[in-house]
C-alpha cells in the first residue's frame, strides 16, 4: 500500500475529518472495528502545553469507530504519509497502524491511521468524563482551544450522520462546566 503501486486510504477519526491537510480524490464514511475513539492522549503542543496539558483523541483498543476514509491517489501516497507522520507523531503517543475499514459501500480497504500507544507517557487512559471535561475546558495549545477540538469533532461527526454518544456527553459536560447550559433548568 505504501509502495506506490496503488492508492492510499487514510482513516480519520478526529481532526483529520474536518482538517485533513492533504489532497485526496474522495472521502467516504467508514467503520473501523476493534478500536474506539477516545480522549486518551495528553497534548502538550497542539491543544495544551507542558504546564497545562490538553487532551486529544486517539484510537484505543476495543469497540468500533465511525470516521472518514480518504482515498489518496498513488502518486501522492508517499508525500501524504510523510505529511501525516510529521503532523501526528510530534511528541504524541500515536503509533502508525494499517487497519481494515469498511467503506459505506460495503467494500473493505486497508487504511493508514494512528492508534494510541498505551505504553507512552502521554497516554491518559480511561479518565472519567468530568475529569476529561475539566482538562479540555482549561487547555489551549498551538492549534487553539482544546474545547474547539472537541466541538469541531462533534460537529463533523454530526454533519456526516454519525453519533458518538461518549463525545456528545463530553461536550454536554464541558458546556455544563462552562455554564453554557444549566442542567437543573426546567426541573
Amino acid at each position: 500500500m505504501l509502495t506506490g503501486r496503488g492508492d492510499l486510504w487514510v482513516f480519520g477519526y478526529g481532526s483529520l475529518m474536518w482538517r485533513p491537510g492533504f489532497a485526496f480524490a474522495e472521502a467516504v464514511p467508514a467503520l473501523l472495528r476493534g478500536w474506539h475513539r477516545s480522549f486518551c492522549l495528553y497534548s502538550l503542543h497542539y491543544r495544551g502545553t507542558p504546564q497545562q496539558p490538553g487532551l486529544v483523541l486517539g484510537l484505543d483498543r476495543g469497540g468500533s469507530c465511525r470516521g472518514l476514509a480518504f482515498r489518496v491517489p498513488a502518486a501522492d501516497a508517499r508525500s501524504t504519509v510523510h505529511y501525516l507522520n510529521e503532523r501526528e507523531l510530534v511528541g504524541y503517543a500515536y503509533r502508525p497502524h494499517i487497519a481494515q475499514v469498511t467503506l459505506e459501500n460495503g467494500h473493505r480497504a486497508a487504511a493508514y491511521t494512528f492508534v494510541a500507544d498505551r505504553g507512552h507517557r502521554h497516554y491518559a487512559g480511561n479518565l472519567d468524563p468530568e475529569r476529561q471535561a475539566t482538562i479540555i475546558m482549561d487547555a489551549q495549545g498551538a492549534a487553539g482551544l482544546n474545547r474547539d477540538y472537541l466541538i469541531n469533532t462533534v460537529r463533523q461527526l454530526e454533519s456526516d450522520g454519525f453519533v458518538d454518544r461518549s463525545l456528545h456527553a463530553l461536550l454536554v459536560e464541558v458546556e455544563r462546566q462552562t455554564g453554557l447550559i444549566d442542567m437543573g433548568a426546567g426541573i
